[in-house]
């Protein structure tokens, strides 16, 4: 306890004027006198079992939190070992799509070229005139495309009408006379036939002037009219 000397004369210790004595421990639970008042002690329990009280639940909110945690934790873990599986599947997906497709873009180009030699040929015959013959159509080239037309013919003008048809045809492109002479006939030694040969060069026509139909056929069309698909 701090105890002050305000009064003049009063007597002075050796350390000055203020002198310190610490309280007795069982003063501070008496009522009255030189301890502590009722109110104070009441006070500091409370504030002291408020304290413990918080600290507890502190302690009990941690453990709560941690234990909520852990649960999330383990769900996280259980939803990632999921996902990896579907994002395994999906990537594999993916591969036999591009594997899929590539070989979709290989079969189009087959089929963009299946038609190629028929309408060569169809174009061909359909440009041979009337005392023309062909004795044969051979591969020259490729990119582009050529043929060599070999044949004989009646007259000069028969050869002269059949170039004319090849280069009115949407699918030839330059037709070229290669050779063309004047022999007598195997039939008839008197008779004189021209023997010729053509260089023909082969080229698509506008996609809009041809007339095309689905590589697969039309599935809609197929569900429509039969739902089982038979």
């Amino acid at each position: 306890m701090i105890e002050v000397n305000l009064l003049p004369g009063g007597k002075k210790g050796s350390s000055g004027g203020f002198s310190f004595s610490l309280p007795k421990l069982g003063s501070l639970f008496q009522g009255g006198g030189a301890g502590l008042p009722d109110r104070y002690i009441m006070f500091f329990a409370a504030a002291a079992s408020v304290g413990v009280g918080y600290m507890g639940w502190a302690v009990l909110g941690v453990r709560s939190e941690k234990s909520t945690l852990d649960d999330s934790l383990a769900e996280q873990l259980v939803d990632s070992i999921r996902f990896a599986d579907i994002i395994l599947e999906a990537t594999q997906l993916r591969a036999r799509g591009d594997s899929i497709a590539r070989r979709v873009a290989i079969i189009q180009d087959i089929d963009a070229g299946r038609f190629v030699w028929a309408h060569l040929l169809d174009e061909v015959a359909a440009a041979v005139p009337d005392f023309l013959w062909l004795r044969e159509v051979t591969y020259q080239s490729d990119s582009p495309l050529q043929v060599r037309l070999a044949g004989r013919a009646g007259s000069i003008f028969a050869v002269t009408r059949f170039t004319r048809r090849l280069e009115a045809s949407r699918f030839l492109n330059t037709v070229r006379i290669e050779n063309m002479e004047q022999v007598p006939s195997v039939a008839n030694p008197d008779d004189l036939v021209y023997l010729f040969e053509l260089l023909v060069t082969y080229q698509s026509p506008p996609i809009d002037e041809l007339e095309t139909v689905p590589l697969f056929g039309d599935v809609s069309a197929l569900d429509a009219s039969d739902p089982t698909g038979n």
